[in-house]
């Protein structure tokens, strides 16, 4: 099998292997790892049509972590996709309508984030081992709703770690916060910032980019890592599923092997859409990849007009995990489209960094002929639930009610009726104020956990485990700060070598 190698999307002499990209998350100078080549699947997709989602998974993976033996590996998928799933299926693909449903959302946390933070701490630990890792690893997280209780939960009393996750204050469901706040285990720490999701994942990278913090933890023991889509280790798991989709719809005679497949996915962070196209790099037969964004509408304009502008209001939606100005998977698109010209990339994401625009020159913008770009609004949002539940009495939160409305605009305006799969991103019971009013209005006023058992009541589907747990549990993680204060969070967090 051939070595994949990883490089930095800012210097690209910069070599490293699978674990140790894995380990550091986010490359020293900045610059977000990508593999030296896209790998090609070595399986065919007829023989990968009678794979279990493990199998399928152990295929993608082993041709991007090529320093992982096949016991390493399959013993992190294994521990990674078990019965902390609700489903042998571990993502069903459900048919509503004109599109089929990629259920993302039957992990632990009830979100399509569960999918590589199963994962991730199995192979961040065997990671650590492979290179002689002997400082504890801290995890250092944002989160816009989804990432953090999927991270505290994945790495909740693993040894030898820490996870430091910082969310917006005002920014995420009710469900989501308390998700995250009544997380349990002494190596865990949620922290609310004052400021949004770019707030948080601005601070984030500022710390790891930090040299001197880095030298002084270095010295405590302690190195930093991420759970954020932003290390390899959470996207090319998550390859997996946009494979194993089409393989599922071959193996039921839905489509013929070779035929293509259509992706829609809502994309705040560019992480799952991306993980798409490594998929279709890697053979899978996807002919467009639309990219489905809410009224942050961002990367709409950038696939519209090639100009990247942060520089507009920031929207709170019902769709919180979508609420994101700055895309930081995009850059490794950048990356690719300017040839994989690290200097040409540093220059472009200076410009954002400082100007918070940059411009990508026409000549480049062939890279992203396999993309096309949608946005719906608020109202758009609540219509597609509504609608969707009327004829098919399927219920879907506002994510995936962003992507299937996208999905139905793209339609009207292409006339295209290739078969399609909408990536389903989260379960509806963390969003219930806005699913039910949605379906009705007269439900609108009511809080998000008294809305739980009528949710159950009209749509028949158990309430999941998750929610269970969480309506009477303790509220543990109460620290709020201004995002100038994070690293002094932090420091208080790990002052003490000995766990709580």
């Amino acid at each position: 099998m051939k070595e994949i190698t990883y490089m930095s999307t800012r210097d690209d002499s910069l070599r490293v292997k699978a674990s140790q990209a894995i380990l550091e998350g986010l490359s020293k100078d900045g610059g977000l790892f990508v593999p030296s080549e896209i790998p090609t699947l070595d399986r065919s997709m007829d023989e990968l049509s009678g794979m279990t989602y493990q199998q399928i998974a152990y295929e993608v993976m082993k041709l991007f972590f090529t320093d992982f033996s096949e016991e390493e590996l399959k013993l992190c998928i294994e521990r990674a996709y078990d019965s902390k799933f609700d489903t042998k299926e571990i993502a069903p693909l459900v048919k509503k309508g004109d599109a089929w449903f990629l259920e993302l959302f039957h992990g632990a946390t009830i979100a399509f984030k569960d999918m590589a933070l199963s994962i991730l701490p199995h192979l961040m630990i065997t990671s650590a081992r492979k290179n002689g890792i002997t400082n504890e690893i801290v995890i250092l997280t944002a989160t816009s709703g989804d990432t953090g209780k999927a991270a505290l939960a994945g790495f909740d009393s693993v040894e030898g770690t820490r996870i430091v996750v910082f969310y917006p204050k005002d920014g995420v469901s009710p469900i989501q916060k308390k998700q995250m706040v009544t997380q349990r285990g002494a190596n865990t720490k949620v922290v609310g910032i004052h400021g949004n999701f770019d707030d948080a994942q601005t601070g984030v990278k500022e710390i790891f980019n930090d040299r001197a913090l880095e030298a002084e933890l270095d010295q405590a023991g302690f190195q930093f890592s991420s759970a954020n889509s932003i290390n390899i280790g959470r996207l090319v798991p998550q390859v997996a599923y946009y494979v194993y989709s089409y393989a599922t719809l071959l193996a039921r005679g839905e489509i013929r092997s070779g035929d293509p497949i259509n992706v829609v996915v809502p994309t705040g962070n560019f992480g799952n859409i991306l993980a798409a196209f490594y998929a279709k790099q890697m053979g899978t037969p996807i002919r467009k990849l639309i990219c489905a964004s809410n009224e942050n509408k961002v990367l709409f304009d950038f696939f519209r007009t090639g100009v990247y502008d942060r520089n507009r209001e920031f929207i709170l939606t019902s769709s919180p995990s979508m609420d994101i100005l700055i895309s930081s998977n995009l850059e490794r698109l950048i990356y690719l489209a300017t040839g994989q010209n690290a200097a040409e990339n540093r220059k472009l994401m200076e410009d954002l960094r400082t100007t918070g625009r940059y411009v990508l020159p026409e000549e480049m913008r062939g890279a992203f002929a396999d993309f096309c770009g949608y946005y719906t609004d608020e109202e758009g949002t609540a219509e597609m639930i509504r609608d969707l539940y009327r004829e098919t009495g399927y219920i879907i939160d506002p994510h995936t009610a962003v992507a299937a409305h996208v999905y139905r605009q793209y339609r009207e305006e292409t006339g295209d009726v290739t078969p399609t799969v909408i990536a389903s991103t989260a379960s509806p019971y963390k969003f219930t104020r806005s699913v039910m009013s949605a379906i009705d209005p007269k439900y609108a006023s009511e809080e998000d956990f008294a809305l739980i058992d009528q949710l159950h009541e009209i749509s028949g589907v158990p309430i999941p485990q998750a929610i269970e747990d969480i309506r009477s549990a303790e509220i543990r993680h109460k620290d709020v700060c201004e995002k100038e204060e994070m690293v002094d969070v932090i420091k208080a967090f790990l002052q003490n070598k000995q766990r709580r």
